[in-house]
Formats: C-alpha cells, structure tokens, sequence
C-alpha cells in the first residue's frame, strides 16, 4: 500500500517519472531474479557451514 501511495504522490508531482516508474518496475524486478536465487542459495550455504561448525556444541549440551 504505501508503494502505491508513494507512486501516487510522484504522479501528481511528476507523471512522466510516473509511468517510467510503472514500465521499468517488471523488468527490473525480472532483472533481479538471479541475484534472488544466488542470495537463497549462498543462505543455505552459510547455514549448512553454521550447522557444521556448532554441530560438536550441540552434541555436549
């Protein structure tokens, strides 16, 4: 919602900004799928890493 608010004040403010916003925003965001997947997968990395690395505390607790 205030994405759309916001949107709606650059309209008044500036339209032409306004519908470039609302062209470009879908490739953009199709754009930035990539970096979505690599940060999901270095996530899991570092969580399998963090697993290993406080395995041997969990086993004296």
């Amino acid at each position: 919602m205030l994405k759309f608010l916001l949107w709606c004040v650059l309209f008044v403010l500036c339209w032409p900004v306004a519908f470039l916003a609302l062209v470009l925003y879908p490739i953009i965001w199709i754009l930035l799928i990539p970096f979505r997947i690599v940060g999901i997968a270095v996530d899991g990395v570092l969580g399998l890493l963090r697993g290993i690395v406080l395995l041997p505390a969990r086993l004296l607790n």
